[in-house]
């Protein structure tokens, strides 16, 4: 009798090559493209992936030009969250630097996926078409928004001081996906992402 028992084929400390399609989306993305794949590997480990989405977006301070790209990964039991942005200043001698960041959170910790649906000329909506904008906001607790305002009581003439009252939001990733920028292919993978994972923590 083999003491040693048998042997997996993945074992869990070995990372599963990352599907294709995910792959050439993190390569058309462009931003380092092995570095991100390898990242986005080792936080994967051995599961296997759901669905995913990657954005990619550039921002402008002053006279330097920064990178980050976002990769979400959905796992039969978890969210997997990777960040890759550009640290360097630009200047004359600055070698280039970019960190990459991992997260893994439970699905049974995921407190929400909000879809805001932009739409120009609603007048004019096609039913179906979801519009050409969204924006994916994904809570876990991680990062919690407090919203306040003045307290207000149903007296018209009452002029008390009712304090505060608002709420609290969790919101610790929003990412803005457009047709008109990125392409339809890009805003249809955010919608099915969105729609995979909602259908994920609702189980």
């Amino acid at each position: 009798m083999d003491s040693m028992g048998p042997t997996s084929s993945h074992p869990a400390s070995t990372p599963l090559a990352l599907p294709d399609d995910l792959t050439r989306a993190i390569q058309q993305a462009g931003y380092y493209p092995a570095l991100v794949g390898d990242v986005v590997r080792a936080a994967l480990g051995g599961d296997e992936v759901v669905s995913h989405l990657v954005h990619q977006e550039t921002t402008f301070d002053h006279d330097v030009v920064r990178r980050h790209i976002t990769v979400l990964a959905l796992t039969a039991s978890r969210l997997v969250i990777a960040h890759a942005d550009d640290h360097t200043d630009g200047g004359p001698g600055q070698e280039d630097v970019a960190t990459a960041t991992t997260e893994s959170v439970p699905l049974s910790a995921v407190r929400g996926v909000m879809v805001t649906h932009v739409v120009a000329r609603p007048q004019d909506y096609v039913p179906g078409s979801l519009g050409r904008e969204i924006t994916l906001t994904l809570g876990w607790g991680a990062v919690s928004r407090i919203d306040l305002m003045p307290a207000s009581c149903a007296d018209p003439d009452c002029d008390a001081d009712h304090g505060y009252e608002g709420s609290v939001a969790s919101d610790d990733i929003s990412l803005r996906i457009s047709a008109d920028a990125e392409g339809e292919v890009a805003l249809q993978q955010a919608l099915d992402f969105a729609q995979a994972l909602s259908t994920s923590i609702g189980t």
